[in-house]
């Protein structure tokens, strides 16, 4: 059944698929066989909606996605704090989202779970509620996000990270396949190890963008006195600060130190 915004003659919606009377339609869209759109629902231009694909009331996908089968985006938290409170789910534009992805909305605490644009989440993943992932962001098969995550834009995670609940992570910061992250990543590294440790900045992810070499080394630096000059957190703020020039990105860099709540790896 299709009511709601009527969409051009383009769109192609499955004979199977149950669509409601309340979903909002963009052009060109197409919904494959047994997909399940339910009420309150945004589905953007050109956007692909594979097979036995269940998107939850209060959802919004952006322009150019594309959403494969057997995911699941926007049900009720696995949170036994929720109480039915009407809370969101936002997809950006340009966004990929594999197979077997599930993707929980909102509760109280933020009101909702976003996605940036430009986002590519491999098979298997999961999104905690309240999380909220940044632009040009990877999520490699199997990750999982517990609830109130932050990533920011251009991280990478690889296969089967875990990342526990209120983690945040820095942007650009690369996390190794396999790993478990119980504290903060700051940006611009690459994390390994159980526990996790830094092991050098991402240098190939920002070289791919235009991260110039005096600018990368002006990051290392600060991350050679952060990590590895022996002294502790409040010390090595100060001589970061004292030794080093102020940029955009030595100051992203402390102001996220700064401001970690669940301590830094």
């Amino acid at each position: 059944m299709l009511t709601g915004r009527e969409p051009d003659i383009s769109t192609n919606i499955h004979s199977t698929a149950i669509v409601s009377s309340d979903a909002q339609l963009g052009e060109n869209i197409k919904i494959g066989p047994y997909s399940i759109i339910n009420n309150d629902v945004e589905l953007g231009d050109n956007t692909f909606i594979g097979n036995h694909v269940t998107i939850a009331e209060g959802t919004s996908v952006g322009n150019n996605c594309r959403i494969f089968h057997s995911s699941s985006i926007g049900e009720i938290p696995q949170d036994l704090k929720f109480g039915g409170e009407k809370t969101q789910t936002i997809i950006g534009e340009n966004t990929t989202i594999r197979e077997y992805v599930t993707i929980n909305k909102g509760t109280v605490a933020h009101g909702k779970t976003e996605i940036g644009s430009n986002v590519l989440i491999m098979a298997y993943v999961h999104i905690g509620h309240d999380s909220i992932v940044g632009d040009n962001v990877i999520f490699a098969n199997q990750s999982t996000l517990g609830g109130h995550v932050e990533v920011d834009d251009w991280v990478s995670l690889g296969g089967g990270v875990l990342v526990h609940q209120f983690c945040k992570i820095g942007a650009h910061a690369f996390v190794g396949a396999g790993y478990k992250v119980v504290q903060d990543v700051p940006p611009y590294i690459l994390v390994v190890g159980t526990p996790l440790r830094f092991a050098g900045i991402n240098k190939i992810g920002l070289e791919r963008r235009g991260f110039c070499s005096e600018t990368r080394q002006q990051i290392k630096k600060v991350y050679r006195t952060y990590f590895r000059s022996g002294v502790n957190r409040s010390e090595a703020i100060k001589l970061i600060e004292k030794n080093n020039p102020e940029t955009e990105e030595s100051n992203k860099i402390l102001s996220f130190i700064k401001n970690s709540n669940r301590g830094i790896i």
